[in-house]
């Protein structure tokens, strides 16, 4: 605020345009009072001058010397009057320049820093921008891999339904199946004890009434009987084994296979080394460091189209089965693909004969 110092009139700070300062008398004025008491011939001479323009003007002098600023230092960044010049050392005047050239360097370089500042504005309204479309973006690709997952988690769903279907309905045949040989074999059984029980009692009582005469008579056509009997062909072992399988963990595994390996096929990099049975570590798989399973498509093996009830021998686990598919992987025809091939089908003829054995353990496991 400013005060006339002729009437006292308080002037607030947005109506400064309306008051005056003589420089003469060094007092501000109101529009008022600078007509009424600067009339005389006597005030002609006063300096009377806007007190907005006075306020600028005000920091042309310097407050310590009362000079006007002639100079400006580029080392201090401070403006300076003749005697600042004067007193400065000399090697600090090689930095000091004048006014109107440190104005034009002082706008060039506000120039550059205010475009500096335009062009951050502008990569940052950029920004904005993009980050606002990778957050719808972000929405959409959430929303689209929700409904993948909930898609997919349905397929799964109904294929493993009816997967479930057909392996309790092959359940179902196999025990009907083995169910039925065994209750022939147990009625021919059943049927055959009575069939022995009289025939040892009849000799039971045949040594215990006949005499001699009668033994040697009779005695040949009851041992040559029941010789016969033994003769026969009786099954007593059963035909077939107890255990029902289905296979079910690979042929969930297979069902699931279409859905779960959706990504492309990798490539199997091979690299020099020895290659035996147990596979050297000379043989990479090429992929992420994170990645844990690698996915290929392939055909159905020969194992897929066997019947669920007429195969005794097992199928590969499906940790042979995904790594066999991945070193059989479709590319050139080399030594290694062969290799494989080999070693797959050395594998499963082993796994045949270790079945039959487990199988013929079983059996003197049941005898015993």
């Amino acid at each position: 605020e400013a005060q006339c110092a002729n009437c006292d009139l308080q002037c607030k700070k947005q109506d400064l345009d309306a008051m005056y300062f003589c420089n003469t008398c060094n007092q501000p004025l109101c529009a008022k009072c600078r007509e009424d008491t600067h009339k005389a011939k006597m005030f002609s001479r006063h300096e009377i001058v806007s007190l907005t323009k006075r306020t600028k003007d005000i920091h042309k002098k310097c407050p310590l010397h009362e000079e006007l600023y002639i100079m400006f230092s580029t080392e201090k960044k401070s403006m300076l009057c003749i005697n600042c010049f004067r007193d400065m050392p000399v090697e600090s005047r090689a930095h000091c320049i004048d006014i109107e050239t440190a104005y034009m360097q002082g706008c060039e370089k506000l120039d550059q820093a205010v475009m500096a500042v335009k062009e951050l504005q502008t990569s940052t309204r950029e920004a904005i921008v993009l980050l606002k479309a990778m957050i719808e973006e972000v929405r959409n690709s959430a929303d689209e891999e929700e409904t993948a997952i909930n898609s997919l988690f349905s397929n799964m769903q109904d294929r493993l339904a009816e997967r479930k279907k057909m392996l309790l309905k092959g359940v179902q045949s196999q025990y009907e199946e083995k169910e039925k040989a065994f209750k022939e074999q147990l009625t021919h059984l059943a049927s055959l004890l009575p069939t022995l029980q009289v025939h040892l009692v009849t000799c039971s009582a045949f040594l215990s009434s006949a005499n001699k005469a009668e033994f040697l008579d009779l005695g040949y056509q009851l041992m040559e009987r029941l010789q016969k009997i033994v003769k026969l062909p009786h099954r007593m072992r059963p035909s077939q084994t107890s255990k029902i399988n289905t296979e079910y963990r690979a042929e969930f595994a297979h069902c699931l296979e279409p859905l779960l390996l959706l990504t492309p096929r990798r490539s199997v990099v091979v690299n020099g080394g020895s290659i035996g049975p147990g596979m050297s570590n000379g043989n990479m798989i090429s992929g992420g460091p994170c990645s844990k399973t690698l996915m290929v498509s392939s055909c159905p093996s020969a194992c897929e189209k066997m019947s669920l009830t007429g195969s005794i021998v097992r199928k590969p686990t499906m940790h042979r089965y995904i790594s066999t598919k991945v070193l059989l992987a479709e590319g050139g025809e080399t030594s290694f693909t062969e290799h494989c091939r080999n070693y797959e089908n050395m594998y499963r003829v082993l796994q045949t004969e270790i079945q039959n054995l487990k199988d013929q353990v079983q059996e003197l496991h049941r005898d015993l």
